[in-house]
């Protein structure tokens, strides 16, 4: 077969399976629907595997599949680039698919919607492979949309439940507000290169450095205007501050979703734009700056907020925006393949946090309340055992994945002399100890410790928590043991704690200074923290070595302490803090007050502008004025002409009279 074949299975066989799911599946039947779309998934897999062993033999590819619409001189077409960027991302996708494929056999089983999740998550997967696979802004727009659709559709999901469809429409309408910023770039873009093919602008992009954004009224950089707007975009997508409100809400999905969506794909997608279009940031160090510091904020408050939550996988949503954070400090320090690396070690230990904690929640009826768990590790050996390995890699363990990718960007952050970076290095410092606090609270809460289950509770004492107790309120009966999932659960557990032990040691020299990258990412020469990491680097053990000796690793180590000593040891201490410090608790709590911002200055100010236009707008001008009062105007003007209507000549030969005279006095006068 022809390797430009794999090309287009590698994303149109999900999209099969994903027709085949939506439209036959009731037919078909849940096995054979189950049994096909798995297929299909896994050979764009197979696919994604023989592409990348040809991409690696140094064959690439960038051209045009189907022109899709000429206008003028512009040309929008539908065409692929294949390097090592994109195959990477290939296959962290098609992987990360697959398992989580498989998982929805066992965590879905009982669900009416079955057919219709996997038609969903299928074309999910399609929509990825679709953008990352983009060799031109149009095609990259498409997929950028068609994920942020599906993930509308997968996040309201159970669409009875009130919270769902309030979470699915407030990622919807938050995603919208960083794509008008994207859109806008994307104009920029064309309107400056007269195209939107990548090659043809990253060619003429050196040639623009010092022009002026053609912006009325605005003396901006033309490159710097492109990058701000191009990453804002990205911030709505891998929701960075302050467009990460939408992410913890988006777990009201089934947890399968939580996985494919918040772990390795969608909130991927800003992260893997950015590393794409690094000729053109690296011609802004004001861009730079601007995107380290978000990921900072992003990196260190939102790691604080996963310390106070207790919903399970709300936990895991707010470490997604941590790292999702670590991965943006990394591109604002030009160290754009550590980013992608941590993008791919984070992909794999995320997905097995999220699926593990789908396997607890199936163990506990439904129960994602960590404060009634407890103990679990006598009955859920697998699901703890894959648990601890993923919690290891994120907070960063020597020998672990996390441990290598996230070390780097630290390193890097460190190295860079960007403005910002001082605080973007104490924010990711800061944060390891934040990451592990949280992290193992979860752990020790879930798996250790005394056992809270099959008990009447009172604790729901704050708003997440009400709503959570109403939406999962199931939980386990008086009596009631929890129980190991079935092995289509825990079988992708395993699959996916492996990758979270070995993937960082192996690729980090071949990926970060193996010139993996070389044909893919650009790095201007003033730019140089990947060298200077790699004048440090002596190999993968000597690394994980010389951590010991390091703030960050004693940080973590304190962070597992802690969180140890406060929750299995003294658990009076956190209610004590908690009572101490309540404002600060609050301010967590209410998640910096960023929602209820929102609900009041622009859902409120929606209400009131709508109101505004409804009674003056509508009722007072267009009613009012324009269509009542025309027929007032008519009827009163009808009144004093009928009053003429006499029947005697006389009258009728004055008023003749008297507009002749206003006729040749209007004619005189102009």
């Amino acid at each position: 077969m022809n390797i430009q074949d794999y090309y287009l299975i590698v994303p149109f066989a999900p999209l099969l399976g994903a027709i085949i799911a939506g439209l036959f599946g009731r037919a078909l039947g849940r096995t054979a629907t189950h049994r096909i779309v798995i297929a299909l998934v896994g050979l764009s897999l197979f696919s994604a595997i023989r592409i990348f062993q040809d991409v690696m033999a140094g064959h690439l590819f960038n051209g045009p599949v189907y022109t899709w619409l000429n206008s003028g001189d512009t040309s929008f077409q539908v065409g692929f680039l294949i390097d090592r960027l994109t195959a990477t991302m290939m296959l962290v996708v098609t992987s990360v698919s697959l398992m989580v494929h498989i998982y929805t056999i066992g965590y879905m089983e009982e669900d009416e919607g079955y057919q219709r999740f996997f038609s969903y998550i299928s074309l999910f997967t399609f929509s990825m492979l679709m953008l990352v696979m983009s060799n031109n802004f149009m095609q990259l727009f498409f997929g950028w949309e068609a994920v942020g659709l599906v993930s509308y559709l997968l996040i309201g999901f159970w669409y009875t439940r009130p919270t769902a469809i309030y979470a699915n429409l407030k990622a919807f309408l938050v995603n919208r507000v960083g794509d008008f910023g994207f859109l806008l770039g994307i104009g920029l873009v064309l309107k400056v290169f007269g195209t939107l093919d990548y090659a043809a602008v990253f060619a003429n992009v050196a040639n623009h450095a010092n022009d002026i954004a053609p912006i009325p009224g605005m003396s901006v950089n033309l490159l710097t205007a492109i990058c701000i707007l191009l990453f804002i975009g990205a911030m709505g997508k891998s929701a960075q501050f302050p467009l990460h409100v939408w992410l913890p809400d988006s777990m009201e999905g089934p947890t399968p979703i939580s996985a494919l969506i918040h772990a390795a794909t969608m909130v991927t997608a800003g992260i893997f734009m950015v590393a794409r279009m690094s000729p053109v940031f690296e011609l802004s160090d004001a861009a730079l700056s601007f995107v380290m510091v978000i990921g900072a904020i992003t990196a260190l408050f939102m790691g604080f907020l996963g310390i106070i939550q207790n919903d399970i996988k709300r936990v895991i949503a707010y470490s997604t925006l941590s790292q999702l954070g670590y991965m943006t400090v990394a591109l604002g320090a030009s160290a754009y393949p550590v980013a992608i690396f941590h993008l791919m070690t984070h992909a794999f230990f995320k997905a097995l946090l999220f699926l593990a904690a789908g396997s607890v929640i199936m163990g506990m009826h439904h129960d994602q309340d960590i404060r009634n768990m407890g103990g679990l590790r006598k009955y859920m050996p697998i699901t703890w055992i894959t648990s601890l390995i993923g919690s290891l890699a994120l907070i960063g363990t020597p020998f672990f994945s996390g441990f290598y990718s996230k070390d780097s960007i630290i390193e890097a952050v460190g190295h860079s002399h960007l403005a910002g970076s001082g605080f973007a290095y104490f924010s990711v410092v800061a944060g390891v100890f934040v990451t592990a606090f949280y992290s193992f609270r979860m752990y020790f809460l879930v798996f250790h410790g005394k056992e809270r289950f099959g008990k009447l509770h009172d604790h729901h004492d704050d708003h997440a928590d009400e709503e959570a107790a109403a939406d999962h309120h199931h939980g386990l009966a008086p009596g009631q043991k929890p129980h190991e999932s079935p092995w289509v659960v825990t079988l992708p557990l395993v699959l996916l704690a492996i990758p979270s032990v070995v993937i960082g040691y192996i690729a980090i020299e071949p990926m970060l200074f193996g010139g993996y990258f070389k044909d893919a990412i650009y790095i201007a020469q003033n730019h140089e923290v990947m060298r200077e990491l790699q004048e440090e680097f002596h190999g993968s053990f000597a690394m994980a070595l010389h951590a010991f000796t390091s703030l960050p690793l004693w940080l973590a180590i304190a962070g597992v302490v802690s969180s140890g000593y406060f929750y299995l040891k003294r658990p009076d201490i956190p209610a004590a803090i908690q009572k101490r410090f309540h404002g600060i608790y609050t301010l967590l709590d209410n998640k910096y007050y960023f929602d209820r911002f929102n609900d009041w200055f622009y859902a409120g100010g929606a209400r009131m502008l709508s109101s505004f236009l409804g009674n003056v707008g509508d009722k007072f001008l267009i009613d009012g004025l324009v269509v009542n009062g025309s027929a007032n105007l008519v009827g009163r003007f009808s009144g004093v002409v009928r009053r003429f209507q006499t029947g005697y000549i006389y009258h009728y030969a004055f008023t003749m009279i008297v507009g002749v005279f206003v006729l040749l006095s209007i004619r005189n006068w102009f």
